[in-house]
């Protein structure tokens, strides 16, 4: 379908805007008239002139951040760009890899080197330091479907590890406040990801990768072709990727393979044979908490466990057990990954003013993962709390890990878990203009469906109890004499200090299964022109959307988990579904040469159990170019976030945590709540407390008010330099209730603090469970609340710049910096401000972030060597002591930077080879070991860094088929 819209001139600064997005696919559009020796300087003049032309006359697009067409490159809108061109050069592995190294990205999430987190199969990324749920990610800018699981347990998210990376055209990244155009989520910014829709013929790649420390060799497989027909009123586009990757486990790293080396206390080994609780010390009560080694054989039965690695081991303080040094070393340190995904665009020219669309997006995928030794073993304390030893006088404990030979042939990968996902995207649409006009319209019907499968290996609670008391702790003897509360048991410890027989180990062990899915239907109408009237400085736009849509979401665990019939492990349930419309309009105004105003509004209305929430939101932006090539620019307005299905629907689920027993340690040792964590005797200051949680349809939705101005000087047409300030403030965020302020409540509604009749009251005593004999703590129920708010602010920088140096060749620089200026959280009404910059204790995230490429092109060979830079963190020591920075020990790390490099070369027109090394340096996150203890088998952090090391990637694409 042809347009018949008028070309617009363009401005200096459009032209060095164009000029920088162009030289990233300068590999392939310099390089196919060198071969027979052509003259380069009039080869790079007749570059030069095409771009003018380009340039003068490139067609009004559509890019995020607006609905109206336009021929202005900079808008009022920040966006940035990455090419598909970007993704191969700076050898970034995949979708995740490319979002995460942006320099927005500057707060760190749980991945898939995070160990026994609710979505360790998922990949994410939070933009600022805000939460993940703040970004809108669109597909074709059509919204995703939220991932079917929920980030630490509450949290609806999407995840992107299933976009095909070698499909994907461009991806666009809005920074700040959205909501007026984009609807809810849309307050950290919005993240379009655009897949190619057309291919003038086929081409098929292959990638192969490894890491020069072993472990996560991965293969890539892709193909695409064009078809078209009907005197090319039909096009169709079919491509497919198959991608391979193996997992990397900690042994494989030096970092990880074992506890800490070099930290500020000796190398402390696992627990792995323990009997640990308290002794009698003769005046009724029990105290001395410590190891018992009960062990006749002195471990010598158990040292071929964990390859060879057990021995005899003492912990200072505490007494002496069997353990490793290398026990760390059995986990997955990335995920294993298999991926396969096909993808359909067509269209169809019914006539000069109709096109019929459609595309489909099908994801099938199996991440396979261990969350290693520190989560894989049995306790007596989930049953029996203690069990009382006659013989030893002593309230006691068993603990036993579980080792590869434990578990057969093949250990610990035996027993990975394995999360499947199937989704799918459809959307069906038509566009066109209505007659002559100039008023376009676009109407689409799409649905996004996820479905996730996560399986783990999971420890009967029955079955494994019984095995434990059938071997070791013999039959139930009644009562201890003390309390008359803990079950009297004579165990045959030999016995317990011994390998285990892969058949018992499996007796108690079963696949289980949590099945969860979501699924986001949209029904989309809009129509717009951009030549509605003529204002001194252009034509003036609109554009005006409706939508009526439907989520819903459902997570089934398996039974077991929520009835106690698995060991030690709890999960989360619900289900819910919600419909909402929305009605929006943009209008751009170019008043004069030097200014143009726009404005957008938006009213959203959700259905949430039969109660209507409403969210009304609204966008002030100007351009003020004073001379051609100065832009400066600005932005106000509102943001929201509806409150997620699982805020809203989540069921009753459960918990570990441990909480400070306020109104113990007032009670029975006199000891205030200011002085608790540091005068209340163990247990109850830090007491293990079984919790639940629950959804609360009552929420209303999270208000922000963003603002961002800047401004972008091109005095150059390869030249361009930009500024960006952003403030957000949000207000109504949603928290989960505290279990400290309840504890608190509780305490002080005991000693007439508060009124025992008052709400505050009857609401902390209400969810508050403790034991009628004992008055210990049993279970809190919390639920969530429309209570916190935040503050942050930020300033974002960017640099383009591209250099013809004639016979050398071309060379395009390009950069971007973040730097968080303040992140401000306050959790509940009356709370101290919790400062997420400065204030290592509350966040470990950097205060700045950058990145930056070099790339050379020269006939047939283009270069690109890219950085990415992390600003200072604190260290270990700074995060964990509540003295923050003021700590013996405490610190800033340096700035960590890594380097990736690309070389590629194109034998003919149609082939392209390419070689690629990221993590060129192979620097590693050593710097922080120090700051760790002896017993921790990571000592860096995970969340900022990471540990592959170097790793080598070839590459090969070949096009077919082309006129």
């Amino acid at each position: 379908m042809q347009s018949n819209k008028p070309r617009l001139r363009r401005s200096r600064l459009s032209a060095a805007l164009l000029a920088a997005l162009l030289v990233p696919a300068a590999g392939a559009a310099f390089a196919q008239s060198n071969d027979q020796n052509q003259d380069q300087t009039a080869q790079q003049q007749a570059n030069q002139d095409q771009n003018k032309k380009d340039v003068t006359n490139l067609k009004r697009v559509v890019v995020t951040g607006s609905l109206i067409p336009q021929s202005e490159l900079e808008t009022s809108t920040p966006v940035v760009i990455i090419t598909a061109e970007d993704i191969q050069s700076r050898a970034f592995a995949d979708v995740h890899d490319v979002l995460q190294q942006s320099s927005f990205a500057t707060g760190r999430v749980q991945n898939n080197a995070s160990s026994a987190s609710f979505t360790q199969g998922a990949e994410t990324l939070s933009l600022f330091g805000l939460p993940v749920g703040y970004v809108k990610y669109l597909i074709n800018g059509i919204p995703m479907a939220n991932y079917p699981a929920l980030y630490n347990g509450s949290d609806a998210f999407n995840n992107i590890s299933g976009i095909p990376a070698s499909l994907v055209e461009r991806i666009e990244i809005l920074p700040g406040g959205q909501s007026s155009l984009y609807g809810s989520d849309a307050i950290a910014g919005v993240v379009n990801i655009i897949l190619k829709k057309q291919m003038d013929g086929g081409e098929v790649g292959a990638r192969y990768g490894f890491y020069d420390h072993g472990g996560g060799t991965s293969k890539r497989v892709s193909a695409g072709y064009g078809f078209g027909g009907m005197d090319d009123r039909f096009k169709l586009l079919v491509g497919a990727q198959w991608e391979k990757r193996d997992p990397v486990w900690g042994y494989q790293r030096d970092l990880t393979s074992q506890f800490n080396q070099h930290g500020y206390s000796e190398p402390i080994a696992s627990r792995d044979y323990l009997v640990y609780g308290y002794r009698n010390m003769g005046d009724m009560f029990l105290s001395d908490f410590g190891y018992l080694f009960s062990d006749p054989n002195g471990c010598d039965n158990v040292t071929s466990q964990f390859d060879n690695t057990e021995g005899f081991r003492t912990r200072p303080g505490s007494g002496d057990y069997c353990g490793s040094f290398f026990t760390p070393g059995y986990r997955t340190l990335m995920n294993g990954k298999d991926s396969k995904q096909v993808y359909l665009h067509g269209t169809f020219d019914v006539n000069d003013n109709l096109q019929l669309y459609g595309n489909v997006l099908y994801n099938k995928e199996r991440v396979k993962y261990h969350i290693g030794s520190n989560y894989t073993w049995w306790g007596t304390g989930v049953k029996w709390g203690y069990y009382y030893d006659p013989d030893a006088d002593a309230l006691l404990n068993l603990q036993r890990a579980f080792a590869p030979e434990d578990m057969g042939p093949g250990g610990f990968k035996n027993t990975m878990s394995v999360n499947d996902t199937e989704s799918y995207r459809v959307r069906l649409g038509a566009r066109g203009t209505f007659g002559d006009s100039t008023w376009d319209y676009d109407v689409s019907l799409s649905r996004s469906h996820y479905a996730l499968d996560e399986t783990g290996m999971e420890r009967l609670a029955d079955p494994i109890n019984d095995y434990f008391q059938n071997k070791v702790l013999g039959p139930q003897l009644g009562w201890d004499p003390y309390f008359g509360n803990y079950p009297v048991f004579r165990p045959d410890y030999a016995a317990f200090y011994q390998p285990m027989d892969p058949s018992d180990f499996y007796s108690f062990m079963s696949p289980v299964t949590n099945h969860s899915e979501t699924h986001n239907d949209l029904l989309r109408a809009q129509i717009t022109n951009g030549y509605l009237f003529s204002l001194p400085g252009g034509d003036a736009g609109i554009a005006v959307a409706a939508e009526l849509g439907r989520i819903g979401w459902q997570q089934n665990p398996d039974p077991r988990y929520l009835n106690g019939e698995i060991w030690g492990t709890t999960s989360t349930a619900g289900a819910g579904d919600r419909h909402r419309y929305a009605l929006t309009t943009e209008l751009r105004l170019p008043v004069v040469d030097m200014l143009t105003l726009t404005a957008s509004g938006r009213y959203d209305n959700y259905t949430v159990a039969g109660t209507d929430v409403n969210a009304p939101t609204y966008n002030l932006g100007f351009e003020f170019r004073p001379f051609r090539s100065l832009l400066i620019r600005g932005k106000y307005g509102t943001a929201f976030k509806v409150p997620t299905l699982a805020d809203e629907f989540q069921a009753e689920s459960g918990f570990y945590t441990f909480v400070t027993d306020y109104l113990t340690c007032y009670e029975e040792y006199g000891v205030d709540p200011a002085n608790a964590a540091d005068d209340c005797p163990s247990p109850y200051n830090s007491y293990q407390i079984f919790g639940t949680q629950s959804g609360n349809p009552e929420l209303q939705p999270i208000d922000a008010d963003t603002w961002n101005v800047g401004v972008v000087w091109a005095p150059v047409a390869n030249f361009s330099v930009n500024v960006d300030y952003y403030d957000w403030q949000l207000t109504n965020e949603v928290a989960g209730q505290s279990l400290g302020g309840l504890l608190r409540d509780e305490l002080d509604c005991f000693t007439g603090e508060l009124d025992p009749n008052s709400a505050t009251c009857q609401q902390a005593t209400g969810q508050i469970t403790r034991d009628p004999a004992t008055g210990d703590l049993d279970t809190i129920h919390i639920t969530k609340v429309n209570v916190a708010k935040r503050e942050l602010n930020a300033v974002v920088a960017g640099l383009n710049y591209r250099l013809d140096a004639g016979t050398i060749g071309q060379f395009m620089f390009r950069g971007s910096y973040t730097k968080m200026l303040k992140h401000e959280y306050t959790p509940l009404p009356g709370d101290e401000p919790l400062d997420l910059v400065d204030d290592p204790y509350n966040s470990t995230d950097p205060k700045s972030s950058a990145n930056g490429s070099v790339t050379w092109v020269k006939n047939r060979w283009s270069t690109t060597l890219y950085a990415n830079y992390i600003g200072h963190t604190p260290n270990n020591i700074a995060w964990i002591d509540s003295d923050r920075y003021a700590a013996p020990g405490a610190g800033k790390l340096d700035p960590y930077t890594t380097l990736n490099l690309s070389i590629g070369f194109e034998p003919t027109e149609d082939l392209s080879l390419a070689f690629r090394i990221s993590n060129l340096l192979d620097t590693m996150p050593d710097m922080d070991v120090g700051s760790y203890s002896g017993s921790v088998g990571a000592p860096y952090n995970s969340a900022n860094f990471s540990v592959m090391g170097r790793g080598f990637y070839v590459q090969a694409n070949w096009k077919f088929g082309n006129d």
